[in-house]
């Protein structure tokens, strides 16, 4: 079984110092060190520093949690006003080759495989495009070999002829590869690590190129290389020791975005959900409070960043979560292969929660008071 912590050929290693600092603050991270004065301190602070976000995410926060969300509520609407962003992912492969045990695409599953054609890709660009949305969220299973970067850069032409705004969710690349795949039209990138613990990391990823730990850590930074505008952070929460595992996370967004001030920057929130063929997850529990406190803390840390909030979240949580912190939603959403336009022709990665339309979602933001946008982006 392959080093975890050591790369495979081809992989592009970049000189940067970043994983160090993440993983070492992730490491002295103590959450029941921070007291009830220190949380007060954080949440009226007028710029969080480590600390302040370390402290917000204790259990020690838990008793002030109203005031943290209040606190983020109004850092929310002095930085987007009542705006809501609004896209949907498109799954157009579910082939993969990493034996990952929590995912229902790992490549040990028994599952409906499927790969769309790019007609087949068209037709779903096209039926989508039907609703209104103007940002889409292309994901692909991680197998280089059934959907590589020429046939992603295929896709991406595709979607920019219906769509303003293109993100990519998948497997990790090389920095020439992004800079094709933005050439192509792509915008952003979003990966999620996972689990920032990497004793964790390795027990959860059994075989495949996502085993390297390292080298999914320096996408993020890859894709900025390449040209990328933005790029997306996530832990799967409910792997680990959540608390720890967010704290990684934000401060992995904050030496990237340090390093790289121009960059856009984004987080996603997903709690662990259940999959295909596999009822032995044990989630280190997660409830809707520790969300609410995970979310108001990446606002409070870092008050321009763009929050996501997934299907895999109900309706009434995913409602509440945008009237105080988050900043961008899915609707419309379908996680198998093929299922806009017509029938599913792959399984789906894991269950969603909340499945209203897109119309339903915009509905349900105006009632709230919000203003449901389409598109951020405008080319010049």
């Amino acid at each position: 079984m392959k080093d975890h912590m050591k790369y495979e050929e081809g992989m592009e290693v970049l000189d940067s110092d970043v994983d160090k600092l993440v993983l070492e603050a992730a490491a002295a991270y103590d959450s029941d060190s921070y007291t009830a004065s220190d949380v007060r301190r954080a949440i009226y602070a007028a710029n969080l520093g480590p600390e302040d976000f370390a402290a917000l995410l204790s259990p020690a926060a838990a008793p002030f949690l109203e005031e943290i969300a209040q606190a983020a509520q109004r850092e929310t609407r002095k930085h987007f006003g009542n705006s809501i962003y609004m896209f949907t992912p498109v799954y157009i492969s579910n082939y993969c080759e990493n034996h990952c045990i929590y995912c229902g695409f790992n490549c040990k599953n028994k599952i409906r495989r499927a790969k769309l054609d790019f007609e087949e890709i068209e037709t779903e660009m096209q039926a989508i495009a039907q609703t209104g949305l103007q940002e889409v969220l292309i994901l692909t299973g991680e197998s280089p070999n059934m959907s590589d970067v020429a046939y992603i850069g295929e896709a991406c032409k595709i979607a920019r002829k219906y769509f303003k705004v293109i993100g990519l969710e998948i497997y990790p690349v090389n920095s020439e590869d992004y800079k094709y795949l933005h050439e192509c039209g792509a915008d952003y990138v979003t990966v999620f690590q996972e689990t920032y613990n990497p004793d964790k990391y390795e027990t959860l990823h059994l075989a495949g190129n996502k085993r390297v730990f390292p080298y999914r850590i320096y996408a993020q930074e890859r894709a900025l290389l390449g040209g990328m505008r933005g790029v997306g952070f996530a832990a799967l929460l409910g792997l680990d020791d959540f608390r720890r595992d967010a704290f990684a996370t934000g401060m992995h967004a904050y030496y990237v975005q340090r390093k790289y001030p121009h960059a856009e920057i984004a987080f996603s929130c997903p709690r662990l959900r259940p999959i295909i063929n596999n009822d032995k997850i044990n989630p280190r529990d997660v409830h809707e409070a520790q969300l609410l406190q995970v979310v108001c803390a990446y606002r409070l840390f870092m008050p321009f960043a763009s929050i996501t909030i997934s299907t895999r979240e109900c309706e009434r949580v995913r409602n509440s979560l945008i009237r105080i912190a988050a900043t961008k939603i899915s609707a419309g959403v379908n996680v198998g292969i093929g299922g806009r336009s017509g029938e599913e022709k792959g399984d789906e990665q894991f269950e969603i929660d909340d499945i209203r339309t897109v119309d339903e979602v915009y509905r349900a933001i105006e009632a709230q008071g919000l203003q449901p946008v389409m598109n951020d982006y405008i080319y010049v």
